[in-house]
């Protein structure tokens, strides 16, 4: 068995490495995520999760709702992997299994646009996903506190994904603007 010989990329040579704390920044991004995938996940799975419909009856998700339910778990986890992107050469080149573009340079200001987007829609989506919780309302579709207390601390994290993703989007800004002096 052989093994390909990489390709020198002139335009990637001199990119300075990311540096440790934002590889595991990184790294700890998919697991803020991970407590509301596995919330969803049991969810999907037919347990109610403290959740009431409008007559005070548990909630319990059916049918195609339960496929939904789990494909946006599997869905914001790799958006989560996407974080990856930012400290490794992933964000530097198309993979080369990628039809048609595979191995050509991303440019930068693609990666840190996108990056930057989605930076800003994560923390609005979760301000505003999260408001009745910061402000002390009480949630009216849980069972009681201890239920709500639950759904928050598998949901709060989330709060720190777009910030987190920022801090990495701005790592990134002055890696590849470093290497390019």
């Amino acid at each position: 068995m052989t093994r390909a010989t990489p390709v020198s990329r002139p335009d990637l040579v001199g990119r300075r490495p990311a540096p440790r704390w934002a590889t595991r920044l990184a790294h700890a991004i998919p697991f803020l995520v991970l407590p509301s995938s596995v919330w969803r996940l049991a969810v999907a799975f037919g347990f109610p999760m403290g959740q009431l419909t409008d007559s005070g009856q548990p909630w319990v998700c059916r049918g195609w709702s339960s496929v939904y339910v789990a494909v946006i778990s599997l869905l914001s986890e790799a958006a989560a992997l996407t974080a990856f992107g930012l400290v490794q050469p992933l964000g530097e080149e198309v993979p080369r299994w990628v039809p048609r573009f595979g191995g050509r340079a991303v440019r930068p200001t693609v990666v840190l646009i996108a990056a930057a987007l989605g930076s800003v829609a994560l923390v609005l989506i979760w301000t505003v996903g999260f408001w009745d919780a910061w402000t002390g309302h009480r949630m009216n579709n849980m069972a009681n506190t201890s239920w709500q207390a639950v759904f928050i601390a598998c949901y709060g994290p989330l709060n720190l994904w777009g910030p987190s993703l920022l801090v990495l989007t701005w790592a990134y800004r002055r890696r590849v603007a470093g290497s390019a002096g």
